[in-house]
C-alpha cells in the first residue's frame, strides 16, 4: 500500500486534515487519471475515505491509526537513511586518490 510515492503523499496531505481532490491535485502535480489510480487503491484498502458533495469529492484519513503507521513508517525509513548515509561517507573516504 505505501509501495507508490503519490499514495505516499496523499497520505501525508491528508494527515493535515480531508482535502477536496482539486487540493491534492494542485499539491501533488500528477495526471488526474494517475491520482485517481491511486486514491482507488487507497480508498479500497480502506485507508481513506471518500465523501461526495455535489462534484467534489473529498478524501480524508480513514482513522489514527494510519496516522500513527505514516510516523513509524518514517522514523523508520528516516533511521535507515542516516545509516546509509554513513556507510556511503566511509566508503567515500577510503576511494584511491585518482
Amino acid at each position: 500500500m505505501l509501495g507508490h510515492p503519490v499514495r505516499i503523499r496523499v497520505l501525508e496531505l491528508l494527515q493535515e486534515g480531508p482535502r477536496p481532490v482539486r487540493e491534492l491535485l494542485a499539491e501533488i502535480e500528477v495526471e488526474p487519471s494517475n491520482l485517481s489510480q491511486q486514491l482507488a487503491v487507497l480508498r479500497r484498502s480502506g485507508i481513506v475515505t471518500a465523501t461526495r458533495t455535489g462534484s467534489t469529492v473529498v478524501y480524508e484519513l480513514a482513522g489514527g491509526d494510519v496516522a500513527e503507521l505514516l510516523g513509524a513508517a518514517r522514523r523508520i525509513l528516516a533511521t535507515l537513511l542516516v545509516g546509509r548515509q554513513g556507510l556511503l561517507e566511509e566508503l567515500r573516504s577510503a576511494e584511491p586518490a585518482r
